[in-house]
């Protein structure tokens, strides 16, 4: 079952917005023949529709509506700059269907086309399920506001041209301007809602390189304010030694001794500033979390017993279960589509436990890494504390990930400052 669903759970929600959105259209097509080109042959005996002429009205619809769903489909992939504007396709549909609806009247017009039900259904199925697809092709689609009235008024005023009775004219139009108005929204909507989830896909996946990038400046900004005035004050030293020692001046050795008690304080700051930057804060990485996860529009609940009188854990728990909290929510962002994620830390006897479990992760693989290493990382660094980490689908469409730290009862681990 997991590989008939793979294809649809595997995709992100721009993508499954899109196909839905495209599927809809190419169901069209079956929605206009079943509407429009079933009608002919749906008439009572006592006035039937000519075989010829009713096979020649299902070809038109037929042709119309397939040409109607490829101009929709490249109008989608316009819209979402993937190609050029499909000016021909458009051109080809409105010339079928003025050529078809105009065929249409001339054929009741001469008597060849008895019906006034048979082509009424045809010239106003062509002309609204027209106007649906011609609106994917327009850059504002307000404009329709004045096109689907114009289209009305200019199709009954045929119609009567051609000297039919008044009531076929005035029916259509009044046929073409409810059904092109509402088929003209539909399409419209679908195409805009679609466009408008592409673009936060894309604001998202650039809200996240952001961060990274930020995060770069940040980490250089911090080594360039630790380091670079040392490496000035060495390269002034090491310049004055050079000097001193030329002219053979006892001072030189006590400027470069001054250089190596700089050099190796600069090597201890840079240490501090990579360890700061590689270990990661329980606390910290769980608002963090929070933040993270809120403005992607995923609800957070996170339960910690952290606090003003919270639990107190060692710093290299802390360090370990922070960055099961950094990597987890990356995956919950990055490889699944949630809607809730629940962030959970308690303490379970003489050990802590961390869960992190979410609605919308993607099937893991068999080592429950989905393909990546991320889990794997995790699994050293917790072993390295004596952890563990358990990581896969929960029963009710879950995903779940938690680590456990075997935390012996000490005075770090009290409420309070005192024991239990």
């Amino acid at each position: 079952m997991s590989r008939l669903t793979g294809w649809w759970s595997r995709r992100g929600s721009a993508a499954k917005v899109e196909l839905y959105t495209r599927w809809s259209f190419h169901f069209f097509v079956l929605i206009e023949i079943a509407s429009i080109g079933l009608v002919p042959f749906s008439e009572p005996d006592d006035d039937p529709v000519g075989l010829p002429l009713a096979l020649a009205l299902v070809l038109l619809v037929c042709g119309h509506a397939v040409l109607n769903a490829v101009l929709s489909s490249r109008a989608l992939d316009w819209a979402l700059d993937r190609r050029d504007r499909p000016v021909r396709l458009a051109t080809a549909q409105i010339a079928l269907t003025a050529g078809g609806a105009l065929t249409v009247i001339a054929l009741r017009a001469t008597g060849v086309l008895a019906d006034p039900a048979v082509a009424t259904a045809v010239v106003t199925g062509l002309v609204a399920f027209s106007l649906g697809g011609i609106v994917l092709c327009v850059r504002r689609p307000r404009r329709m506001l004045y096109v689907v009235p114009a289209t009305a008024v200019a199709t009954g005023g045929a119609i009567m041209a051609v000297g039919l009775h008044p009531a076929e004219g005035i029916g259509s139009a009044i046929a073409i301007l409810f059904g092109g108005y509402g088929l003209v929204a539909a399409c419209g909507f679908s195409g805009w809602l679609m466009k408008i989830v592409w673009e936060l896909e894309r604001s998202r996946d650039l809200k996240a390189r952001l961060a990274v990038a930020e995060e770069r400046l940040r980490f250089g900004r911090d080594l360039h304010d630790v380091i670079g005035r040392n490496l000035s004050v060495i390269a002034l030293k090491s310049e004055l030694a050079v000097q001193l020692a030329r002219r053979e001046r006892p001072e030189a050795v006590d400027q470069m001794i001054e250089v190596q008690h700089i050099a190796r304080e600069s090597q201890r700051e840079v240490r501090d500033v990579v360890r700061g930057y590689r270990e990661a804060d329980l606390r910290v990485e769980l608002e963090g979390a929070r933040g993270v996860l809120d403005a992607a529009g995923i609800d957070c609940a996170i339960a910690s017993p952290f606090g003003s009188a919270g639990l107190v854990l060692p710093d290299e728990v802390q360090s370990a279960l922070g960055w099961v909290v950094r990597e987890t929510t990356t995956n919950v962002l990055r490889h699944g589509d949630a809607r809730r994620c629940a962030i959970s830390v308690r303490e379970e006897e003489d050990e802590v436990l961390l869960t992190v479990e979410n609605d919308g992760a993607g099937q893991p693989t068999g080592d429950g890494t989905r393909g990546g290493s991320g889990l794997a990382g995790l699994r050293e660094r917790l072993a390295a504390v004596g952890g563990t980490l358990e990581a896969g689908p929960g029963g009710d469409g879950t995903f779940r990930v938690a680590a456990r730290i075997p935390v012996p009862r000490t005075p770090r681990m009290s409420r309070s400052g005192v024991d239990r």
